[in-house]
């Protein structure tokens, strides 16, 4: 039988027996809903707002994805010189034939069914989370770092998103809880390396997560959990390995590449640009609440539990990526959200345990929550285009479509087939002087247009286009 954690006031201090062990499920039904809310609130944002973070939400999932299951698509240059791996590609793939087979082909729809899978991995990683917790202050703690984590501003807008910085980071959620385990060691070990190991699949970067979490367990004498992690992770290699002979025809071609590519060659900042080292402090400075800054602090070194492997991780990301020359804001995602899971606890303990009289607990919690939803309203910094993805899905659903033009848009911001739908032409472009729209005006199949903020506006009624709606910025226009 078993027993509810005893509440503690101060985190730093040793445990009771019983939360050394697996913690007692969330009682009542009204949590129970709160936390499925959660779960599932970023992936129907991302279906209902669309758009994209970065073409590579596009570019390395959701269209190599559409290519594997209907045989055309556009693929950029690294799945032509394969710099990535095929594992969650090849999944959608599967997924968006299923899709076919049960007769959804809205895009929108397929969209959705490409989430269930995302959602059911963010839930993971807030019952990771909560269990992180739990062990740290009791029941309290636990359920009020699962929200300030499951509601903080970046996991609503990227844990939805088909990034690899999105999966990497629920993955490295699970593995990192699964290490700080105390008990039944060879089950933890074998867990935490296979989600460390998927991490890393998902996202190649995030590979030095995991030296920082196997240094770690080095630092803490926890031999027998770094065997088992490196076990479980040997697993995920041995896997990977395959899929790499099968798709590319030798045994971990796309890591060797990305490698390569990314850390030996400087290929990275000479493509996509250099940025000094201080690039990432503003992102942090806005993107981090100001309660985690402070709470952060106590979680980095506590009597009893040794040293916080969220923390210790994050900091060796955020000072490998600063140091590297090709820096993107997105690049912080998963450091975020381990600064988030090491910072939520102390706090959570301090404010429910602590904080007296009750109106400042009240207070501070509700001022956690809110500081903690705060960065969604800029970060990441760029704009979504949602309108417009909702504008191409609009433009191209009838029969009479032949072909569509996109108007202020690049090949590498637009949505691809996966969006479209058919395979039918378009074409981007950005000015009515471009060769793209001088062809798509002569090419008559060429019979919607797609134009941001009204651009070319006049050029494309003078070809016969008309206005026939309009999304946000988007102007939808159609021709005979």
């Amino acid at each position: 039988m078993t027993t509810s954690p005893t509440p503690v006031s101060d985190p730093s201090e040793p445990l009771p027996a019983d939360v050394t062990g697996a913690p007692a499920p969330a009682e009542g039904r009204g949590w129970r809903l709160l936390l499925g809310a959660v779960a599932v609130a970023p992936a129907v944002i991302a279906v209902a707002q669309l758009g994209r973070i970065h073409p590579d939400e596009v570019y390395q999932l959701l269209e190599p994805a559409w290519f594997r299951a209907h045989g055309y698509g556009v693929l950029a240059w690294e799945w032509r010189e394969g710099l990535r791996n095929w594992a969650v590609p090849m999944l959608a793939s599967w997924l968006l034939r299923l899709a076919d087979l049960l007769g959804i082909t809205h895009p929108r729809a397929y969209r959705a069914v490409l989430a269930l899978p995302q959602v059911a991995l963010h839930a993971w990683m807030l019952w990771a989370t909560y269990r992180f917790a739990w062990r740290r202050g009791g029941q309290g703690a636990a359920r009020l770092t699962t929200l300030l984590v499951g509601l903080y501003g970046p996991v609503l807008v990227f844990a939805g998103r088909t990034l690899g910085e999105s999966l990497s980071a629920a993955f490295l959620v699970v593995g990192l809880e699964a290490l700080d385990r105390k008990e039944r060691l060879r089950e933890a070990g074998l867990l935490g390396g296979l989600a460390l190991g998927l991490a890393v699949v998902a996202r190649y970067g995030s590979a030095v997560f995991v030296a920082g979490a196997l240094v770690g367990l080095v630092l803490a004498a926890r031999w027998r959990t770094l065997l088992f992690t490196c076990a479980g992770g040997a697993l995920v290699a041995a896997a990977l390995g395959a899929l790499d002979a099968v798709t590319w025809g030798t045994p971990f071609h796309s890591f060797l590449a990305y490698v390569r590519f990314n850390v030996l060659s400087g290929g990275a900042a000479q493509q996509f640009g250099a940025h000094p080292p201080g690039f990432y402090v503003p992102v942090l400075l806005g993107a981090i609440p100001l309660w985690a800054w402070g709470a952060g602090g106590l979680a980095l070194l506590t009597r009893r539990r040794g040293l916080s492997l969220p923390l210790l991780c994050a900091a060796v990301y955020v000072g490998a990526i600063t140091a590297t020359a090709h820096k993107e804001e997105r690049f912080l995602y998963p450091a975020l959200v381990l600064l988030l899971l090491a910072a939520g606890p102390p706090l959570a303990a301090w404010l429910l345990e602590e904080a007296r009289p009750a109106w400042l607990r009240k207070g501070g919690v509700a001022l956690a929550l809110a500081a903690s939803l705060l960065p969604a309203a800029f970060y990441p910094p760029n704009d979504l285009r949602g309108d417009q993805f909702r504008a191409i899905v609009a433009a191209t659903r009838d029969e009479g479509v032949r072909g569509l033009v996109i108007v202020n848009e690049g090949l590498w911001g637009a949505g691809g087939f996966f969006y479209i739908g058919k395979n039918l032409p378009w074409l981007t472009c950005d000015w009515p002087q471009d060769r793209n729209f001088q062809a798509a005006m002569r090419h008559r199949d060429i019979n919607r247009a797609v134009t941001f903020q009204g651009r070319a506006l006049k050029e494309l009624q003078a070809a016969g286009f008309r206005v026939v709606g309009q999304v946000g910025r988007e102007t939808i226009l159609a021709r005979d």
